[in-house]
């Protein structure tokens, strides 16, 4: 599974967990239905998963205006998986964890949840 491919399917199982009562391994069978997982997308959905107060805490103070309960699910989603890689992963240049958000967010949301999301991440590389 390419890098690209495990953030979005990622992506999927995170924001299903978001307000439901599934089980972490529940919502990646869901998601993943017969492919083989990999050990990106395992730590960045299992890392996420287990780290979201610490994340959360770190977005909270980044949001202007916001809270991150008023943010729509993908942005809310998209961003948790990019703070993960940026504070938790030294694998991967800062600009393509804010290259691959900003792209998961043009194919899930819409064009302004891209430009917020950019906004947001940007404050984490200074």
């Amino acid at each position: 599974m390419k890098r690209h491919e495990a953030r979005s399917k990622a992506m999927q199982v995170l924001f299903q967990l978001d307000n439901t009562e599934l089980t972490l391994d529940e919502a990646i069978g869901h998601v993943l239905e017969e492919e083989k997982s990999d050990t990106f997308f395992e730590t960045l959905v299992r890392g996420t998963a287990e780290k979201k107060q610490e994340i959360d805490t770190a977005l909270e103070q980044k949001l202007e205006n916001w809270s991150l309960s008023r943010l729509p699910k993908i942005e809310r989603t998209v961003l948790r998986i990019a703070v993960y890689e940026l504070l938790y992963m030294d694998d991967t240049p800062k600009s393509v964890v804010l290259n691959e958000a900003i792209e998961l967010c043009k194919t899930y949301g819409d064009e302004k949840s891209s430009k917020f999301v950019n906004g947001v991440l940007s404050k984490f590389l200074d």
